[in-house]
């Protein structure tokens, strides 16, 4: 059986092959079940949709079909805000499609917002304690709220670029997800231009991007107001703007 499954899945050019056969095999609960599960994949859906999970950051992510799967260069991101997260803080997490990164943070009140319906049902299920709304951005947020750490792994795929992504992308995830814009930085520029309002003095905005569009981004943090830098990950080929929302000269602390 397993070598059958192998061979039906190297033929529809999985190069996991091996390793998917694996896991499917472990979550089907029949075998009719597996065959279904396994014809489902040959045909090009992404795994992560079959199995109804994503490995991520050690934790088991529900993805439920239709919704963005978070890739693995995204855990730096994760691990980027963890690093700065504290028990107790204001967290936001912006298109947080199933809710994998705000998952990966505890003792923090949370609130995360994304604009897909099927996301935000996906990432109740995996946020159970977390205020979860559906939106555009800051726009479902209460107001007053104040964020010690706004974090956004939104889209910033540039619109040309979407058609040269693997069909598992751009014919299975919504492109409300993927779609950036001329250059894929139009929600970008959005979520940086809105974050001071929203960030708490000294607060951190988190964002993930590509090594080439972060000096743009980096720019419109200036234009902001906010304190920008970089953090790279080679390895996983991953690059986060991390902007710091410091206070005016002879603000007085906060108490």
């Amino acid at each position: 059986m397993l070598s059958s499954i192998i061979s039906r899945l190297r033929a529809a050019g999985c190069v996991f092959a091996e390793d998917e056969a694996q896991l499917l095999i472990s979550a089907a609960r029949t075998p009719a079940d597996l065959d279904a599960m396994v014809s489902r994949r040959v045909a090009g859906l992404p795994l992560e949709h079959v199995l109804g999970w994503v490995s991520f950051c050690g934790l088991r992510v529900a993805v439920d079909p239709g919704v963005f799967v978070p890739r693995r260069r995204t855990e730096f991101l994760a691990r980027q805000a963890g690093a700065l997260a504290r028990p107790g803080h204001t967290v936001v997490d912006l298109c947080c499609g199933s809710g994998a990164v705000g998952a990966t943070l505890s003792g923090v009140d949370l609130y995360a917002v994304d604009i897909d319906p099927a996301a935000v049902r996906c990432a109740r299920r995996n946020l159970p304690a977390a205020h979860v709304y559906e939106g555009d951005l800051y726009e479902p947020l209460p107001a007053g709220l104040r964020a010690d750490l706004l974090v956004a792994n939104a889209p910033y795929v540039p619109t040309d670029a979407i058609e040269l992504m693997p069909p598992e992308a751009r014919l299975h995830e919504p492109r409300v997800a993927l779609d950036g814009g001329a250059d894929g930085l139009d929600v970008l520029r959005r979520v940086i231009a809105g974050a001071p309002a929203w960030l708490a003095p000294a607060g951190h905005l988190l964002v993930e991007t590509s090594e080439t569009q972060a000096p743009h981004l980096v720019e419109a943090a200036v234009r902001a107001g906010l304190v920008p830098r970089l953090a790279t990950d080679d390895d996983l080929g991953a690059t986060v703007v991390i902007a710091t929302n410091e206070p005016a000269p002879g603000t007085p602390p906060a108490r």
